[in-house]
């Protein structure tokens, strides 16, 4: 096998991985470092700030190109980039623990059929672009608990920036980047926000699943104060 073979293979069989290891780390660890007053990020004032403004800006352009380019529209983009951000947090994370807990021998790989068959409802709330949150517990807690601890942040960050910024520290000038990542998170996730507090339809996120998120977000938001502290 070449090495450009090899590295296609490699490609495939490491992006699960890959991206589910950036995506908890981005949507978790500048947030706990905002939570306790950490900055991660240059200030809006200094140059350097501009070279990740240059890059986050690269990949939403290259992406929405992508998708402008083959004839689909906006709402298809943004779409795309919620779900892919969702199988990240979710199938792929379990994806790739199942396979290393496989290779290392503490569990058998299984494949579980689940129900395909649509019903009107579920095929209406696709049609409309309304998310149908009836799956596990499993499946919806990580994604609960990433918009709980994003919020916490974000929420905790603009109080200390209205409150520090009277003494003249210009907090919000240290922490916007991290302020407007978990504020793009938040945003580009309402469909989630919407079906835990807004919708109170079948389709809409359980109660049972919203508690054990705000228990895994406190659990995180300790855990990380008491690392970063």
């Amino acid at each position: 096998m070449s090495l450009v073979h090899l590295m296609c293979y490699l490609e495939v069989a490491c992006m699960p991985l890959l991206y589910c290891l950036s995506i908890w780390g981005f949507a978790l660890i500048p947030q706990l470092c905002l939570f306790n007053g950490i900055p991660l990020y240059p200030k809006i004032s200094d140059s350097n700030f501009n070279i990740f403004s240059i890059i986050f800006i690269s990949a939403i352009s290259k992406s929405l190109y992508e998708v402008v380019t083959t004839g689909d529209q906006f709402r298809v983009w943004k779409n795309e980039w919620r779900i892919w951000m969702v199988r990240c947090v979710t199938c792929y994370t379990y994806g790739s623990l199942d396979a290393i807990l496989d290779k290392l021998g503490m569990k058998e790989a299984s494949f579980l059929p689940t129900n395909k068959v649509t019903d009107d409802e579920q095929v209406k709330l696709y049609e409309m672009g309304i998310f149908d949150f009836r799956a596990a517990t499993m499946f919806l807690a990580p994604l609960v608990t990433v918009i709980l601890v994003n919020f916490a942040a974000f929420v905790g960050a603009v109080f200390k920036a209205l409150v520090v910024d009277d003494n003249g520290d210009r907090y919000w000038e240290k922490m916007f980047g991290q302020m407007f990542l978990s504020f793009y998170i938040l945003v580009s996730n309402y469909a989630i926000i919407e079906g835990m507090i807004i919708r109170k339809d079948k389709a809409s996120i359980p109660l049972s699943a919203t508690l054990w998120s705000v228990v895994f977000s406190v659990f995180i938001l300790v855990i990380g104060s008491v690392i970063l502290c």
